[in-house]
């Protein structure tokens, strides 16, 4: 078959600039072949080469004591003593999911815990964190219902509990989802694996499932904007079978244990190409592929069709040649595909042989580490106007308004459509806060929570960024958790948009504030840009997903609030109401600025939560809603009512930052006053939890009455 000519079209097609075009012709000192032009689309796109955020994400604290890999490899590692560690990482499948919701999803959730597994740990643990446009916009009730079938099909047949994360809805993401998917597993420090080829002339092994042409070019296409020309990107989405996973999971694990296993990679966004390039970079040596061993379930496929195919379910790995029979031997039991098709060479070449022709020989270093790097410009997101004063409302108004809303509703619906009990380590199920999982076979427990509000981060990108990351800190520390690191998932919009720039840049500036304030380095990561349709671009979100560890079970804080509980509010409350819930939603006005964050006084809190846990029945940290909502949700999770003593507007639905809710019995609260007034920490009594009534001053409406709004709210908005 004729290779097309390379037009500007062409280009255009595969995300590469002229400029950047020019640069290859530099590199190679000739014309590429249609596949190397391929290859470098591949390897050059944004999804990829990180050409527009690398100058950035090089600021962010990533080491600690606790830390044994952070960024670089498929997924972060931390360490939870007795020779454990865990390994967890959160990625997005935003432009796949919105073009064919359901396989968008799946392959999200697969294509992360290949990343979990691959490094030789098993999953423990998934979350979501899902963004949709406005709930009577036509296109949301499909994404909501095909994303979240999407996610729970996949995550339950494969076998790993969803056991936390978020659901938002704004108009900002009409025309482009986000799906985030977190995944997090444990492995022995001695046993991990790590993708770096060594030794030359060894096997490089494909393993899993076979190539057909699903997700050709799909990490082109996620590193473009979207335009009414989005159904022709249907076929660059890949198509998902978790039980093939589920057994690629259990062979991987089995070959690792054979010691066959030199270095082992994912194929994730743009398959075959990008793993074997990282493989030998990593390694410094060449690789050498015979494409016509590829396993194929397609006839005819090209050279570049294999390439760049997305098909799931596939890994790459460089053999020990002595243990080849014994490492055939565990994928034919579990009835995988197990093909020698290549060999690392010496030479720093990139070399693809497809029936004795060569479609690529490209110099492999160059390839990987020359991918172009921009400085973009930018500029700061300009100061919140001053805001017009809120009047006050009545509060038992306001709490209605919130808890019908979708964004602040109960999310049972998508909560009962995921598995979140099985393998049956599970402590804490989705809806209650952070997820909690014990360490099977010890006294451990991992705590898992995601976290950002973009609305602040619009607003005011630095004070967003550092919100995202104390939010997820108090997430953690609310259930007793001392939080051990962090990933992220960095979703904006066109990053040549120098005001899309700068939202980026500050939002990298307070997350890196943050993590090294609170401890909690980036271990893992991903970057999606291009969240835009017809030059609309979303709000920016960069998703903290977080982990924390807890030590005993007596360190646990995941009671409820009963009758006769005393309400503690720890942390100082001014009543900011700039980008509030409440805001939106009573008065539908999204205004003012973000609330600050004092990351002096989130350690401090934070660190008197965790020393105090044994007094403490019940916690919540304030959020969206502020103490209203919290104490709320408090009083419906332990089916009890609650007085809160005021009716202030700011003091009820403001979202100061660093606040704990605290439930617990009069002596307790008492001995944590005395305790937070030593260590110089402003608490106080708020009200009382008692009765079947939620009453914010003089305002009172039956708990059941509002329960009932609570638990249908979300159903009703989005399906009516």
């Amino acid at each position: 078959m004729q290779d097309p000519a390379i037009t500007p079209e062409l280009l255009d097609a595969h995300g590469l600039k002229p400029d950047e075009y020019q640069e290859i012709l530099r590199i190679l000192n000739r014309e590429p072949s249609f596949t190397e032009m391929g290859i470098f689309s591949a390897m050059w796109n944004e999804h990829c080469s990180y050409k527009s955020s690398k100058k950035w994400l090089r600021q962010l604290p990533t080491s600690g004591p606790q830390v044994i890999c952070g960024p670089g490899e498929n997924a972060g590692i931390v360490d939870i003593g007795d020779g454990q560690a865990v390994v967890f990482k959160m990625e997005s499948h935003n432009h796949p999911s919105y073009i064919e919701p359901y396989q968008g999803a799946a392959t999200g959730v697969g294509g992360i815990l290949r990343d979990v597994f691959t490094m030789g740990a098993r999953p423990i643990a998934a979350m979501n964190s899902l963004s949709f446009g406005q709930p009577d916009h036509p296109k949301t009730k499909q994404l909501v219902s095909g994303v979240v079938a999407g996610v729970g099909g996949y995550g339950n047949c494969f076998g790993v509990p969803t056991v936390g994360g978020e659901v938002r809805f704004d108009p900002a993401y009409n025309g482009n989802c986000l799906v985030n998917a977190f995944a997090a597993g444990l492995a022995d420090t001695d046993k991990i694996f790590y993708s770096a080829a060594s030794g030359v002339g060894m096997p490089v092994v494909y393993l899993g499932a076979k190539t057909g042409r699903d997700g050709v070019g799909g990490a082109t296409m996620a590193s473009a904007e979207f335009d009414d020309t989005i159904e022709e990107k249907r076929p660059t989405v890949q198509v998902g079978d978790p039980f093939t996973e589920k057994r690629l999971m259990e062979a991987t694990l089995e070959l690792m244990a054979t010691g066959a296993v030199i270095s082992i990679q994912d194929m994730g966004a743009a398959g075959l190409t990008c793993s074997a390039v990282e493989m030998g970079d990593k390694g410094n040596l060449g690789v050498k592929l015979y494409l016509e061993q590829v396993p194929q379930r397609e006839e005819n496929m090209t050279a570049y069709e294999m390439m760049l195919s997305e098909s799931q379910e596939r890994m790459l790995m460089v053999l020990n040649p002595e243990l080849e029979a014994e490492a055939r031997a565990v994928f034919e039991k579990w009835d995988l595909d197990f093909a020698i098709v290549g060999e690392t060479i010496d030479e720093d070449r990139f070399l693809v042989m497809h029936n004795g022709e060569c479609k690529a020989d490209l110099p492999l270093k160059t390839l990987s580490g020359s991918a172009p790097e921009y400085d973009r410009p930018w500029v700061p997101t300009p100061a919140a106007e001053p805001m017009d004063d809120v009047p006050n409302i009545d509060p038992i108004d306001g709490l209605r308004a919130l808890i019908a809303s979708p964004n602040y509703a109960a999310k049972n619906w998508v909560y009962e459509q995921y598995d979140s009990q099985v393998m049956a380590d599970t402590v804490r199920a989705p809806g209650l806060g952070a997820g909690i999982v014990r360490v099977h076979g010890t006294d451990k427990s991992l705590a898992f929570t995601s976290d950002v509000t973009p609305r602040y981060v619009k607003a005011n990108p630095v004070e967003g960024g550092k919100q995202a990351v104390a939010e997820a800190y108090r997430n953690l520390t609310a259930v007793g958790a001392k939080p051990l690191a962090t990933t992220d998932n960095l979703n904006f919009g066109n990053p040549e948009k120098p005001e899309i720039m700068g939202q980026f840049v500050g939002a990298l500036d307070g997350i890196g504030q943050a993590v090294a304030a609170l401890d909690m380095p980036i271990v893992s990561g991903n970057v999606s840009l291009y969240n835009e349709t017809d030059g609309q671009g979303i709000l920016p979100t960069p998703t903290i997903g977080a982990v924390g560890l807890i030590s005993h079970p007596d360190q646990m804080i995941i009671g409820t609030a009963r009758e006769g509980h005393v309400a503690l509010l720890l942390g100082k409350t001014d009543g900011h109401l700039g980008q509030s819930a409440i805001l939106a939603e009573v008065f539908n006005r999204v205004e003012g600025d973000a609330p600050a964050v004092d990351l002096a006084s989130e350690k401090a809190n934070g660190d008197f939560i965790r020393e105090n846990a044994s007094m403490i029945r019940a916690c919540s940290d304030l959020s969206d809603g502020g103490l209203a909502l919290a104490a709320f949700e408090m009083a419906e999770a332990g089916n009890v009512g609650v007085q809160l003593d005021s009716a202030d507007t700011g003091k009820l639905f403001g979202e100061d930052q660093g606040r704990y809710l605290i439930a617990c019995n009069f002596d307790q609260a008492e001995a944590l006053m005395i305790a937070a007034g030593a260590a110089n920490l402003h608490i106080e009594t708020v009200g009382k939890f008692s009765g079947t009534s939620v009453r914010f001053g003089a305002s009172e409406a039956e708990l059941s009455d509002l329960a009932t709004t609570f638990r249908s709210g979300f159903e009703t908005a989005i399906f009516g």
